[in-house]
């Protein structure tokens, strides 16, 4: 819900909140009343025993709390301002990944910020007024309703939630970073967490060295994330440019994971945000194209090049055939290659005086990352099924109009959005079922390398899947209630 406090005066501020009420979408449709279900699931939530699943939640792009160690400084996800102001040298440094040399591996690329949490409440303010988003509390709130006890909402007084924190834990990451990277750290967190949950098993039930999976619910990249150390654990993309082994490392801790918007095929907004920088509406600072340029996680959500849907001068039948060969972004004046971000080259490097020398600084980081994009695509693109055991759900969005496919002017390489098709406003019906039918050979059945146990769809934008009630209702169906396969046991 968005929340005003105070009054504004006059016609033109009324015109302004009104504007911001509709852009942001959280009340501008009264809903009919769903479902009672604290009735439906109480005897379900109530239940807390060694063979309920703990769940893992796990936030979208831009869905973490970022802070900067060293200052104190809140860098994204702030209560009273989003984020700081790209505007302004040192806090576009803030924002920014390191540049580096040239040759550091991406993951040497590190700074003083880290995230802090997910980011389930911010607020803003504008022309004075304080204006409360709801970014991510939703499917925290479902949760809680399933009795899940996340110590970090407690804590935030939206539930008290007693001394059960041992069932719910929300998976903070980087957004800005490489999805692998992000990958390996959820891996990390998970054997933290395992930990933590046998030593309250033995407490609190007597069972030495129980056998724990967990249920995982993740919101759009997080998706991606998820699915990468599902099928790789905590392995790197190897060096030589091949693929990691897959093993299915990750799906030994975990048993469900209900997938929300995720992009798996990509988005043809993330390819036009690098090259046109993006605007977070009325209440975020423009990100230009070169500090989105710095992100690994922003090339690894392009779309993929097979499905033909970045095309030629508006031509379908004359797709880019290499969306991710760094000689092409430097071609078409893209993202870092961009004469336009001298000087924001500048800001990100005050201690490298000469000119070209950023330049080339930053085609070397921008071609490294396409190339670990591309290799990031086809492990995840891999058609694998996943073991017994592990079922994988989605909900997607449809029903509103989505940006579908992208032109490029051969002239002058400026790119747009040339139509729009089925999703959820953000990501596509098709990119959510990773549906290879697009941009090849159409068959009455999906065909996708992911093996989904069960699809929603939901007539909903991007953020507003997590608010609906028969998301709801469904996604502590399928939590709580839904018969398991019961392939393991935690005796």
């Amino acid at each position: 819900m968005v929340s005003v406090t105070g009054r504004l005066k006059g016609l033109r501020y009324g015109a302004v909140l009104l504007a911001l009420t509709a852009a942001l979408s959280a009340c501008a449709t009264l809903r009919p009343a769903g479902p009672n279900l604290a009735t439906l699931y109480n005897q379900s939530a109530s239940t807390h025993d060694r063979d309920r699943n703990p769940i893992i939640a796990i936030p979208g792009l831009m869905g973490s709390k970022l802070t900067d160690a060293a200052s104190g400084a809140t860098v994204w996800g702030g209560f009273d301002g989003l984020s700081v102001n790209p505007k302004r040298p040192e806090e576009l440094r803030l924002l920014a990944l390191p540049v580096g040399t040239g040759t550091e591996p991406l993951a040497r690329l590190t700074d003083d910020v880290r995230p802090a949490g997910a980011l389930e409440r911010a607020r803003v303010r504008v022309l004075g007024v304080p204006v409360g988003l709801e970014v991510y509390a939703g499917i925290m709130r479902t949760l809680g309703v399933g009795g899940y006890r996340d110590q970090s909402l407690g804590l935030a007084g939206e539930i008290d939630y007693g001394p059960d924190h041992f069932t719910c834990f929300q998976f903070a990451y980087d957004w800005r970073r490489d999805l692998v990277e992000s990958a390996r750290r959820l891996a990390a967190f998970i054997r933290e967490k395992r930990a933590y949950v046998q030593a309250e098993y033995k407490r609190r039930f007597g069972v030495e060295n129980p056998r724990i999976k967990f249920d995982i619910a993740t919101h759009s990249m997080g998706g991606l994330v998820t699915r990468y150390y599902l099928m790789y654990g905590d392995q790197d993309l190897p060096k030589d440019g091949s693929l990691p082994k897959l093993t299915w490392a990750g799906a030994r801790s975990v048993e469900r994971v209900i997938f929300v918007g995720t992009p798996n095929g990509g988005s043809v907004t993330a390819f036009e945000n690098l090259v046109n920088g993006k605007s977070l509406g009325p209440l975020v600072p423009f990100f230009p194209a070169g500090l989105l340029g710095t992100y690994p996680s922003a090339y690894q959500l392009m779309p993929r090049a097979r499905h033909g849907l970045v095309v030629w001068d508006g031509n379908t039948r004359k797709p880019v055939a290499d969306l991710l060969d760094p000689d092409l972004w430097v071609r078409q004046g893209w993202g870092l290659a961009d004469p336009r971000q001298a000087d924001l080259l500048a800001a990100l490097m005050p201690d490298v005086p000469d000119a070209e020398e950023r330049q080339r600084r930053a085609l070397a980081l921008q071609a490294r990352i396409l190339r670990r994009t591309k290799q990031f695509q086809r492990a995840i693109d891999r058609p694998a099924k996943p073991p017994a055991g592990l079922q994988m759900f989605l909900v997607a969005g449809d029903g509103q109009q989505t940006p579908e496919r992208v032109s490029v002017s051969s002239a002058d390489g400026t790119v747009s959005i040339a139509s729009q098709g089925e999703g959820d406003g953000t990501v596509l019906r098709a990119s959510a079922l990773m549906d290879e039918r697009v941009g090849g050979q159409w068959k009455p059945r999906v065909a996708s390398p992911i093996t989904f146990h069960s699809v929603l769809f939901l007539p909903e934008k991007h953020i507003e899947l997590t608010k609906s009630s028969t998301f709801r209702d469904n996604v502590l169906y399928w939590l709580l209630e839904d018969p398991r396969p019961g392939l393991w046991k935690r005796r």
